[in-house]
């Protein structure tokens, strides 16, 4: 039976933050795909993979993110609402779920809170926000600084392509040689003869 940590000792909190740590860099692991920055007022489309027996197809589900899970890494869930029917009908999602094909921001709401509960009594008019409409402009805005920070990581990767190239040049060079060497044997035969 494993001893447990005495209060008060001094590796009790190291000990906790190590696993807290490990935990954390194996959930990095598991987050592999790029999410548009979601915040509770969002209006989103949400593109899911739906099984059904053999068959797959994409369901979209659109709505209001009312609440973001603080979930870190791939523990990171939304719950998104929407009406439908006069029936209010709310999913949560876990944001890097292999099932999520897709996220679209469609609008921004300017909202003062980070759970939007009070949103669920609400019906009509009353139930609107300032919103907002998010044009193809400002996604690729957006999507822009996400894709300039691993170019500052490509150099890295061009110097170590750089340093594997002279073998491959030597590699392919030979080849070319060997070619060479076999177009010039019928050049030399026709001379002779």
């Amino acid at each position: 039976m494993p001893l447990a940590p005495v209060r008060g000792a001094a590796g009790a909190s190291t000990l906790s933050h190590s696993k807290m740590s490990v935990l954390q860099d194996i959930q990095k692991l598991a987050v592999k795909k790029k999410i548009p920055v979601i915040q509770p007022g969002y209006t989103v489309k949400i593109h899911q993979k739906i099984k059904e027996g053999e068959k797959e197809r994409i369901q979209i589900f659109e709505g209001l993110v009312i609440k973001i899970n603080s979930g870190y890494g791939a523990d990171k869930t939304i719950t998104v609402r929407k009406v439908f029917g006069g029936i209010g009908v709310e999913k949560i999602f876990p944001v890097y779920s292999t099932n999520i094909v897709k996220i679209e921001v469609k609008k921004k709401s300017k909202v003062r809170r980070s759970k939007l509960y009070y949103m669920r009594k609400r019906s009509g008019k009353s139930a609107r926000l300032k919103e907002t409409f998010v044009s193809d402009k400002e996604e690729e805005a957006e999507e822009a600084p996400a894709a300039e920070e691993p170019k500052a990581e490509e150099p890295k990767a061009e110097e170590a392509k750089t340093e594997e190239a002279p073998p491959a040049e030597e590699a392919k060079t030979e080849p070319t040689e060997e070619t060479k060497t076999e177009e010039a044997p019928p050049a030399e035969e026709a001379p002779k003869e």
